[in-house]
């Protein structure tokens, strides 16, 4: 995706697309943040049946993700997520506030050190293959963000 003219507008359109996804207003509907806003541990970890995600681990898998992209954009090796494990982490069987307020704060964490490395990245280093991860992590929120809605619709709650 290289634009003619380059450089800075770029950088503004993935970052755009990084925060509707994550936080800002949009037109589709609650974002990854807003999914969340007012959910307690023990909704956080409420289970539709046996062996299917919850909202905590719908929340630490997407913060999982948004430090997978920014480690292959910055061009990192693996093995330096907060957590040991990869991709899906079990979570939940425990409603602990203060458990569930640290992976909300992972998760914010992630999506700004994913900013950042956007907002830093040198500008020769936006191929096609980088820019459809920044599209792609964008759209995993979104994604998760609508199971997460769908989740707290199950348990009877709106939002």
């Amino acid at each position: 995706m290289k634009q003619k003219g380059g450089g800075r507008e770029q950088v503004e359109l993935l970052l755009e697309i990084l925060e509707q996804g994550y936080q800002r207003k949009t037109w589709h509907g609650p974002n990854l943040k807003q999914s969340i806003r007012g959910v307690s541990a023990s909704e956080a970890a409420w289970r539709p049946g046996k062996g299917r995600h919850n909202i905590w681990e719908e929340l630490v898998h997407a913060a999982y993700w948004k430090y997978v992209v920014r480690r292959r954009l910055l061009r990192e090796k693996r093995g330096s997520f907060t957590l040991k494990g990869s991709n899906w982490f079990a979570r939940g069987d425990e409603a602990d506030e203060t458990a569930w307020k640290r992976d909300r704060e992972l998760l914010e964490a992630s999506h700004q050190k994913l900013r950042e490395a956007v907002e830093e990245m040198p500008q020769g280093r936006f191929d096609k293959k980088s820019v459809d991860m920044i599209f792609g992590v964008a759209f995993h929120d979104v994604y998760h963000a609508g199971q997460i809605r769908m989740l707290r619709r199950l348990q009877g709650k709106r939002g």
